[in-house]
């Protein structure tokens, strides 16, 4: 057979001197010359895994803001101790019954009073009556928890009298809803008995179930054994150089991220669904149901941002009143905060001076904050990956409260009754309670199976390896958190 050396064969035979990869002597394995497996100009293939999306991992909020705890039982219970004073909103029923008779319709949450439980207004109590018009203290004479079976009012109901004038009606007490009751003490005359009733303290009991997460990786045998190393960076538990367990260290990364986005995204089951799961109440579901929303700081102008953030502010008075916060928002609303701080410097005229205001020549310019005080509150504000990234809720196009912006929670830790414990306990607002015991730690599980390396389980030519965790997330003082929403 004839040896063709024309530079079209497939065999290049003319021998070099020494042991180097030449034109004219290695064997090509493919018809085309120009991607020839061993062509001497054959690309170099780069060991270091491009980057493209930078630190994919999104976990890292529930760390940074709460806690972990084991748990033994199907179900966290706990309790949140009520508001100490009493308030309520109430109607005015001068037109339809004698003057001072008042109709509680709700409490200073905005809880219903429909007579069961009553309100806790009592006989001998002095009370503000406030509406739109006017403010005037009175003396309530009948109260349904009253013994004495002549002041009996309706549960929903009480009566009293108005100390600054002879009716609530010409002190400026509109025959009208809208007013609020405040109870600011008691008196009584000489020799009079003492309370005929008391108040008991108010309490809410929440609860909440873990649910099981799992994920899986699994590589032929065969595979495993093709030796392939990749150098990656920036990624935790990803440094350095990685055999065929590459794709193990992605599907670990991914299960991390996922432990943390079920306990912000999941919720319970609604009574109307056939899944086959129970579900869990995340940190959205929380809020919905017990938390706060603002529309506010939306990068209109530096003044009306302020207004709304003065508005949350006022919210925040309402309740714990708690002095540090944490913003964790998304890139918009992280630029409309800056802009509204920056906006507020007297020294800016005509240029720029966020942050750092003695800017050097040779500095860069700081254009953020990071952290600032108004009123009584001190706030650290950071950027939140899960809401900027594409491939997780930066990608949605949610409209009103659906869209998350960002979150305000606060800082430090708070004191509940734990009723598997039996007592008061302080514990972070936010905090993630996993199933273990000391036969099984359930926080995070990991274990391999197949006949693959030195763990031999099964003659499946693979190795697979299995990750689980039972969690649920725990939101403590939810009244006290503010979603950001558009």
């Amino acid at each position: 057979m004839a040896i063709n050396a024309s530079p079209a064969t497939n065999l290049r035979s003319t021998p070099a001197p020494t042991k180097i990869a030449l034109a004219s002597n290695y064997v090509d394995f493919t018809s085309d010359a120009t991607l020839g497996w061993g062509q001497q100009y054959v690309p170099d293939i780069m060991e270091k895994e491009a980057e493209v999306f930078g630190n994919r991992t999104i976990s890292g909020f529930l760390e940074r803001v709460g806690a972990e705890e084991p748990m033994t039982a199907d179900r966290v219970v706990w309790s949140e101790q009520g508001r100490l004073h009493l308030a309520y909103a109430v109607t005015h029923m001068a037109s339809s019954d004698a003057d001072g008779l008042f109709t509680v319709t709700a409490d200073s949450d905005g809880n219903a009073i429909d007579g069961t439980p009553e309100h806790a207004i009592r006989v001998g109590d002095l009370v503000l009556i406030s509406d739109a018009n006017s403010t005037a203290r009175g003396i309530v004479t009948k109260s349904p928890g009253d013994p004495t079976a002549a002041n009996q009012c309706a549960a929903t109901k009480f009566h009293a009298v108005c100390i600054d004038d002879d009716t609530f009606v010409n002190a400026g007490i509109a025959d009208a809803a809208g007013a609020t009751c405040l109870v600011y003490g008691s008196e009584y005359v000489k020799g009079d008995t003492g309370r005929g009733e008391s108040v008991d303290p108010g309490f809410k009991s929440f609860a909440n179930k873990p649910i099981i997460i799992k994920d899986k990786f699994d590589v032929s045998g065969s595979d495993a054994s093709a030796i392939g190393w990749i150098e990656v960076s920036g990624e935790d538990g990803q440094n350095g150089y990685l055999w065929y367990l590459k794709g193990e260290g992605d599907t670990r990364q991914r299960f991390t991220d996922y432990l943390e986005m079920a306990m912000i995204e999941s919720a319970e089951k609604a009574s109307d669904s056939t899944a086959a799961v129970d579900g869990t109440e995340g940190l959205w579901a929380a809020m919905d149901d017990r938390g706060n929303y603002s529309t506010g700081i939306l990068g209109s102008s530096a003044s009306t941002d302020l207004a709304e953030f003065d508005a949350i502010l006022a919210e925040f008075d309402k309740n714990g009143a708690i002095e540090e916060n944490m913003i964790y928002v998304n890139r918009t609303t992280a630029l409309a905060v800056d802009d509204m701080l920056a906006g507020l410097n007297p020294h800016v005229t005509n240029g720029v001076s966020f942050g750092v205001f003695d800017n050097a020549e040779n500095m860069a310019l700081n254009l953020g904050f990071n952290g600032f005080r108004r009123g009584s509150y001190d706030f650290y504000k950071t950027d939140w990956k899960y809401l900027n990234d594409y491939g997780t809720r930066g990608a949605l196009n949610d409209v009103g409260a659906k869209r998350k912006r960002g979150i305000i929670v606060p800082a430090g830790v708070s004191s509940v009754y734990d009723e598997v414990l039996g007592k008061a306990v302080k514990k972070p607002f936010l905090h993630v309670r996993y199933r273990a015991s000391a036969a099984d730690d359930r926080r995070f599980k990991t274990w391999t199976t197949g006949s693959v390396g030195s763990n031999i389980t099964s003659d499946l030519d693979a190795l697979e390896v299995h990750y689980l965790s039972e969690r649920c997330l725990i939101v403590q003082g939810a009244n006290n958190f503010m979603a950001l929403t558009a």
